[in-house]
C-alpha cells in the first residue's frame, strides 16, 4: 500500500472497500423522528425547487421521486450542522458500469458531494464508490445493497467556518452511514468535491475550500441521466440541547 497522502483523485490503484452484507434489522421507510423536518414522504415536492427550472420537474408516483434528465432538484430551505437522512434505490435491472451505473448524488450547497451509486458487484474508483465524499475519501466499506432495494444514508454534516477575516477556522466534517454502516467516520473534507472544483487535486493536497459562504446550505439530488429514485427525505439540526 502507499503512503498515506499520496492517492490521486479517482487512482483506480487505490484499494477496494471490503465488501460488507447490511444487516437485516437495519430497515429503511421508518418515519421521520418527531423533531425532524420532512422534506418529501410521496406527497408532493412542495420544499423542492428544480436547478435548471423554477419549478421541480422530476416524477413522483407512490412513495418516490425519480430523477430525470431536467436538472437536478434542491430544497427551497438552509440548515447548517444537521442529520440528513436520504433512501434511494438504484434501477433494476442494472445498466452501465462503473460510473455510468445508478449515479446520482447528494450535494449540500451544490459543493459537497456523497456519492449515491450501484457499487453493487460493480467496481469503480474507490473515492467515487456509493457514499464516498467525491473524489477525497472512500468509503470505509462497500455496504451496497442489490439494485432496486432500497437503501439508506444517514448523513451527519457540519458545515465549514470562517472568521470575519476570511479566513477557514473550520473546515466542513461530515460522518455517513450507509444502509447502517459507518462508511464516513468524522471525515473532514480538504475542501470542495472533484468535479466542483478541481483544485483538489491531488488527493488531499493543501486545502482548498471556495470563497466563504454562508454556513446555511441548501441539499441538492443531483441529475446524473439515471433513473435513480427517492423516498423518506428528513432533516433535522445537529446540537439542540447544546443550551441545556
Amino acid at each position: 500500500m502507499e503512503p498515506a497522502g499520496t492517492w490521486y483523485v479517482h487512482d483506480e490503484k487505490r484499494p477496494q472497500p471490503k465488501v460488507v452484507t447490511p444487516g437485516a434489522a437495519f430497515s429503511q421507510g421508518a418515519p421521520a423522528p418527531s423533531d425532524a423536518e420532512v422534506l418529501f414522504d410521496g406527497h408532493g415536492l412542495a420544499k423542492w425547487e428544480g436547478v435548471k427550472t423554477p419549478e421541480p420537474s422530476w416524477p413522483t408516483q407512490d412513495d418516490y421521486v425519480s430523477s430525470t434528465r431536467a436538472g437536478g432538484i434542491r430544497t427551497k430551505g438552509k440548515w447548517e450542522d444537521f442529520q440528513l437522512h436520504v433512501e434511494w434505490a438504484a434501477p433494476n435491472p442494472p445498466s452501465g458500469t462503473s460510473q455510468s451505473r445508478g449515479n446520482s448524488g447528494i450535494l449540500i450547497n451544490n459543493m459537497y458531494e456523497i456519492q449515491v451509486l450501484d457499487s453493487y458487484q460493480s467496481e469503480t474508483y474507490p473515492d467515487g464508490q456509493a457514499s464516498a465524499v467525491y473524489g477525497q475519501s472512500p468509503p470505509l466499506v462497500n455496504a451496497c445493497k442489490p439494485p432496486g432495494e432500497w437503501q439508506s444514508y444517514d448523513i451527519l454534516f457540519e458545515s465549514p467556518r470562517w472568521n470575519n477575516k476570511g479566513e477557514l477556522v473550520k473546515k466542513a466534517i461530515v460522518t455517513v452511514l450507509h444502509n447502517g454502516l459507518v462508511t464516513q467516520n468524522h471525515y473532514e473534507l480538504v475542501g470542495c468535491t472533484d468535479g466542483i472544483n478541481p483544485s483538489v487535486v491531488p488527493y488531499r493536497s493543501a486545502s482548498k475550500y471556495s470563497a466563504p459562504h454562508d454556513s446555511k446550505m441548501f441539499i441538492q439530488l443531483q441529475d446524473h441521466n439515471n433513473p435513480v429514485r427517492f423516498r423518506n427525505i428528513w432533516i433535522r439540526p445537529m446540537h439542540l440541547g447544546e443550551n441545556l
